[in-house]
């Protein structure tokens, strides 16, 4: 092999053991969070009859600003029967605040506006009136019971 033929060689294998090297420094690629789910029993003991058409909805918030009107559900479901099971899966924050509702009207969907007037209400809570945050670790799944009746309505 002549003199110019080993020194093109030996810079291509320099060169490519560079390029490996590079490639293995490179950040790994990080993982996507895991999601969070809500598995939440819903006991509504309301005089409202509750079937497909008149259902209970669960709304999922990641700050208990919802209270005041100031935050969006990120995650909703419903359930047709008074002691219904709603899951709620993919949320991505921790914590999380619950709040129900029973649509007396059977016109309702959960996503087209607030509850109507005449809906019971309830919350997620240990003291009357406070939300309580629900911790979800990622990848796992929380499981709470949420009891509400006709206490409260929307005005």
């Amino acid at each position: 092999m002549t003199f110019m033929k080993r020194m093109l060689l030996a810079a291509g294998v320099i060169g490519l053991t560079s390029m490996v090297a590079m490639a293995q420094q490179s950040k790994p690629e990080e993982k996507p969070a895991a999601s969070r789910t809500l598995k939440a029993k819903l006991n509504y003991t309301g005089a409202g009859t509750v079937d497909e058409k008149h259902k209970i909805f669960l709304f999922v918030f990641d700050s208990p600003d919802f209270m005041q009107g100031g935050s969006m559900p990120i995650g909703f479901g419903s359930t047709s029967a008074k002691d219904g099971t709603v899951t709620v899966s993919d949320l991505s924050v921790s914590p999380i605040y619950i709040a129900v509702c029973y649509d007396p009207t059977g016109g309702y969907d959960g996503q087209s506006g607030p509850p109507p007037s005449g809906a019971s209400m309830g919350i997620y809570a240990k003291t009357p009136g406070t939300p309580e945050p629900v911790k979800i670790e990622p990848g796992k799944t929380a499981e709470v019971t949420v009891p509400f009746d006709d206490s409260f309505k929307m005005p």
